[in-house]
């Protein structure tokens, strides 16, 4: 073939081909089946055990820090959240001790849970429960623990806990205050801990834990007034007697910390039957990616309760 006849033919066979981009008429499609949007993954939670399960104020064995975590540690928690009253030595050698123990056992030191009370008229008690306090701010950053439970108190107008306990956590203003009182007193306090807590990078969890946190409009009257990462909410589960599970919704988006109620062998003040499926689907609706942690408060026998507590927790929150 000489060129003139190549060049023609090369032409017409191009001239036969679909140019790039042009709309031919395709056969059509089978209809793609609907998908059914994939359910969002469940969050896996890791689990630890407050030393109180084991301690619980009474069980005296119980009482050395070091024998819970390794307690927690053969029962398979990931951590310990350790009650602040149940060291019989506050030394830092002893507190360092616990912490390098914690280590080599596997285990996160992940809450420190703290006492005080800001509920009172008198400037010089609320000042020393201040200053109580940065103290439990320094030993939670010298132990590694990322929060602590604080509380607002209460006013001390029932004759003790178990009282207290008997008007379901109810009680009266001292004469002469008001509860407005109490929220001026408790949000001044909480606005000079916030700094301390920033510096040594340490989250206030305020516990609905009787007092002003008795519901949870009380706790958020004092986080929200003070919108401050550092003050969030330390959520148990065992503290709103009636209707829970609307209440624990409530605080669900700012909870840096679940304590889960159990009572094994009936409760010492009352006993929850609570719905754990329900309140993990609470917590997972509202995005909770952090730490559960265990406070074991029946009379049955320690181990035997916090090993079934575990494996209830573990059903609802890991599987």
């Amino acid at each position: 073939m000489d060129r003139r006849h190549f060049l023609t033919a090369s032409a017409t066979a191009l001239a036969t081909l679909p140019r790039i981009g042009a709309q031919t008429p395709p056969s059509t499609p089978a209809a793609a089946p609907a998908v059914a949007a994939a359910p969002a993954p469940k969050i896996r939670h890791r689990i630890g055990v407050s030393t109180y399960s084991f301690w619980g104020f009474e069980r005296k064995e119980w009482q050395p820090i070091e024998k819970c975590l390794e307690a927690a540690a053969d029962l398979g928690f990931d951590g310990v959240e350790i009650l602040q009253r149940q060291w019989e030595d506050k030394s830092p050698a002893t507190l360092l001790k616990a912490k390098r123990r914690a280590f080599t056992l596997g285990l996160d030191l992940m809450g420190y849970s703290t006492h005080q009370g800001f509920v009172s008229p008198d400037e010089a008690k609320r000042q020393k429960n201040i200053d109580e306090t940065i103290g439990y701010l320094e030993e939670a950053y010298q132990l590694g623990i990322p929060t602590i439970r604080v509380n607002s108190g209460t006013w001390g107008t029932r004759k003790d806990f178990d009282d207290l306990m008997a008007h379901r956590g109810a009680e009266e203003p001292l004469p002469g205050y008001t509860i407005e009182d109490a929220f001026r007193w408790v949000t001044d306090a909480y606005a000079k801990l916030i700094p301390e807590a920033e510096k040594r990078g340490i989250v206030m969890g305020l516990e609905n834990h009787w007092g002003l946190g008795r519901t949870p409009e009380g706790v958020l009257k004092v986080v929200n007034a003070l919108n401050s990462p550092w003050l969030q909410v330390t959520l148990d589960t065992g503290n709103f007697l009636e209707d829970p599970y609307d209440r624990l919704a409530q605080l669900a988006a700012q909870t840096v910390l679940l304590q889960t109620k159990t009572y094994m062998g009936g409760g010492v003040w009352y006993t929850l039957d609570l719905d754990y499926a329900r309140i993990a689907r609470i917590m997972d609706q509202a995005g909770y990616r952090g730490y559960i942690s265990l406070e074991f408060e029946g009379k049955g026998p320690a181990l035997e309760s916090i090993a079934e507590s575990l494996a209830l927790l573990k059903t609802h929150f890991k599987s």
